[in-house]
């Protein structure tokens, strides 16, 4: 990208992938000559032009971006974002803007879909990028807290469990978060469990993402009768007197 950037002589260039014509209006989008130099920049446009989303991934010259920054930061009503502010200027300017098309993988988690299915992509036999790729490294910050168990009796298939997690029920295709507990008998399926959440005893959990904190009650049901994707917030879900409560 930064050598594209040389040879463009451009003194901004923004990476862009396509996106489904669908999902563009979530997306700052770009528009392109022939060469690729951005004409203009709609930030989600109810009917955009092109599919070229910006990946909110820049190379600029770093004199440019200083005066501009600088500038907005005088400026009392700019809401100072990239998107709506720096980029249009610089466009109103004649600013030399390109784009750079990128090829590999990337994806948005703006929304509750696209967060679980990245999650869901790491589960794959061949994940779309190798998470320990020497020549790539990707870094996050530890927990510091010791290995993850695996009780006798329970079952993990096709799952990335973290450090600090008790397993004691079935997890089938799912990700589990730091320290996070899951009861015995329950099950978790197709879901994402973030840190330090509990799945009591005989509960299930299914296609769904469980925040961090929150605690699923003994013998409670996280489960979508539409198939859409269940968000558990912060709080607790109790096993109704009259039979499992039902979420989603």
């Amino acid at each position: 990208m930064i050598e594209a950037h040389k040879q463009t002589k451009a003194e901004v260039t923004i990476g862009v992938i396509e996106v489904p014509w669908e999902e563009a209006s979530r997306f700052g989008i770009m528009n392109t000559d022939e060469v690729g130099r951005i004409v203009e920049f709609e930030e989600k446009p109810a009917k955009p032009k092109s599919n070229l989303a910006s990946m909110g991934i820049y190379v600029f010259n770093w004199r440019l971006l200083k005066r501009y920054l600088e500038d907005d930061a005088r400026d009392i009503v700019s809401s100072h974002d990239f998107g709506k502010n720096i980029i249009p200027k610089m466009l109103q300017s004649e600013v030399k803007l390109f784009s750079y098309a990128f090829e590999g993988y990337w994806k948005d988690v703006g929304t509750i879909e696209s967060l679980w299915q990245a999650n869901m992509d790491l589960l794959q036999e061949e994940p779309p990028f190798a998470m320990n790729d020497p020549s790539w490294r990707i870094y996050s910050v530890g927990a510091d807290l010791p290995p993850h168990y695996i009780a006798a009796g329970a079952t993990v298939k096709s799952s990335l469990v973290s450090e600090g997690s008790e397993i004691h029920g079935t997890v089938e295709n799912s990700v589990i978060f730091p320290g996070v507990k899951i009861g015995k008998g329950a099950r978790v399926v197709n879901s994402v469990v973030m840190p330090f959440a509990e799945i009591g005893e005989g509960a299930c959990v299914d296609k769904a993402i469980v925040l961090q904190n929150c605690e699923v009650m003994p013998g409670a049901k996280v489960v979508s009768g539409d198939g859409s994707i269940v968000v558990v917030p912060e709080g607790e879900i109790f096993l109704a007197q009259t039979g499992d409560k039902q979420v989603g």
